[in-house]
């Protein structure tokens, strides 16, 4: 084999001094990128060579040659999708699974990986208060922990109805019919797509002025058909302004029509650690199953979503599967009979160790100052002449809208002048936000989560937004 010559520890080294440089130029480093795709490729895209290249060699040339494309969405100063920071005992541990090439499919092939993501899933129920009986699984995200949550709803409600999907398929299965709220994630509409549900099941009602899912219309909807096998999605934290549905009066209804419940808490589930915030999940407990993600609030490196279901065995027997050379456990956690992957990445041990750096304390902590930040941003930036806010943030999400100055201006210069303002300051380097349209207008979208953000980074944004909108556009004096 080419260069395997090349000490380790070389190869390395080199990658830890490239990964310290760009974490610690973090808060001088533009957060936008700064090359445009027709450099990055004519950076990245070589040709591909015969003989192989030193891997210190590679290493060196790939750091070079991604500047200009990497967004700073480690670093404090990033509030544009809802993307955690990498606490640093999160990063270690991430840096070590990919040393120790574990594959966490069962005890067998990693005993260690096994016990780790078991200790990680009682210590998440704990945190996010939910059932201690309830299983769980450690997915790529809350994309998957969606279809896995879903997988075994459609099981549950399939089989009341003497209808085995894991054998039968889905063709001649009484149709499932899933009711939602207008303010539902498109990655749950894609689950509905992957597990063969159809997005015309998907009956959308309408929620009231702070988001939330009004009762009376879901009461409705289950009582005008009793007989179809439902499935009922619940928001805890919508992306646009962190709306949560009442879990206490919605729940109980669904349960009396005898539907599954689901809840999306992609990141608002961690309103459950804070004793600030968790009115906002207050009944959230009764619910079948939930879906949430690690690389957000919990700060841990990408690759990481966690879901949990209250009936554990639906959840099993959507999702085992065997073969006769696989060695199954009679005294530990096998994860494949929980989760939609075979071989998987250890993202246990990320989880373990932010776990255990933070603690109960500091997580809850974490979400707190999160959640102040947004507000202050909001309101900050909202105060500014040629601003509004359109959303003051519950939790960590919220919106603001830049005012066209114009005379007669109308709503769609309004829209305009937003998405100016918003490409004015990605310019500037200083700060990364996105856009946005809620309830017909365009709004630019602030989202808290990163461990790093801090009160300085809030003024110092502020700051450039002010510039931005006074039309100065250089990264002078910031």
């Amino acid at each position: 084999m080419a260069n395997i010559d090349t000490p380790l520890e070389k190869v390395l080294d080199k990658a830890r001094n490239h990964a310290v440089r760009h974490l610690e130029k973090l808060d001088v480093a533009p957060v936008a990128a700064t090359a445009n795709v027709e450099t990055l490729r004519a950076q990245l895209a070589k040709e591909l060579n015969d003989s192989g290249i030193p891997p210190d060699v590679v290493v060196d040339e790939l750091a070079r040659d991604v500047q200009g494309g990497l967004i700073g969405s480690a670093g404090g100063r990033f509030y544009g999708w809802v993307i955690g920071g990498v606490l640093p005992a999160a990063l270690g541990a991430d840096w070590m699974t990919s040393a120790w090439q574990q594959n966490a499919a069962l005890y067998a092939t990693s005993p260690a990986a096994a016990v780790v993501e078991e200790i990680c899933g009682n210590w998440l129920k704990e945190l996010l208060r939910l059932p201690k009986s309830a299983s769980f699984a450690l997915v790529t995200g809350c994309q998957m922990a969606h279809v896995t949550c879903l997988a075994a709803a459609r099981h549950s409600v399939l089989a009341r109805r003497d209808w085995d999907v894991e054998t039968q398929g889905l063709f001649g299965a009484p149709p499932i019919r899933v009711l939602t709220s207008s303010e539902r994630h498109r990655s749950f509409e894609r689950a509905i797509k992957l597990l063969g549900l159809g997005t015309t099941q998907i009956q959308v009602l309408p929620v009231e002025e702070k988001g939330c899912l009004l009762a009376d219309a879901l009461e409705q909807e289950l009582r005008a058909d009793t007989q179809s096998p439902t499935i009922v999605l619940l928001q805890a934290g919508d992306v646009n302004i962190g709306a949560y549905d009442n879990f206490d009066e919605l729940i109980p209804i669904a349960k009396k029509y005898g539907a599954w419940v689901h809840i999306d808490g992609a990141f608002g589930l961690w309103a459950s650690t804070s004793d600030r915030l968790c009115h906002f999940m207050k009944g959230a407990e009764a619910a079948d199953s939930w879906a949430t993600d690690g690389h957000k609030w919990l700060n841990v490196p990408f690759d990481c979503g966690f879901a949990f279901v209250a009936d554990s065995e639906s959840h099993r027997a959507s999702m085992a599967s065997t073969a006769a050379y696989i060695t199954l456990a009679t005294d530990a956690r096998d994860q494949m009979d929980w989760n939609p992957e075979w071989s998987r990445r250890s993202r246990c041990f990320a989880t373990y160790a932010a776990i255990r750096q933070l603690g109960r304390q500091g997580i809850a902590e974490l979400v707190d100052r999160c959640c102040q930040h947004a507000h202050s941003i909001v309101t900050g930036i909202g105060a500014l002449n040629g601003a509004e806010v359109l959303w003051e943030p519950n939790i960590n999400q919220g919106l603001v809208r830049f005012l066209d100055s114009s005379p007669n201006a109308t709503e769609e210069d309004h829209d305009r002048h937003t998405d100016e303002v918003i490409a004015r300051i990605l310019l500037t380097g200083e700060a990364f936000f996105g856009g946005t349209t809620w309830r017909g207008q365009r709004a630019m979208r602030v989202s808290v989560c990163n461990w790093r953000t801090s009160e300085a980074d809030v003024e110092r944004v502020i700051k450039a937004v002010a510039k931005c909108l006074n039309g100065r556009k250089d990264q002078q004096d910031l």
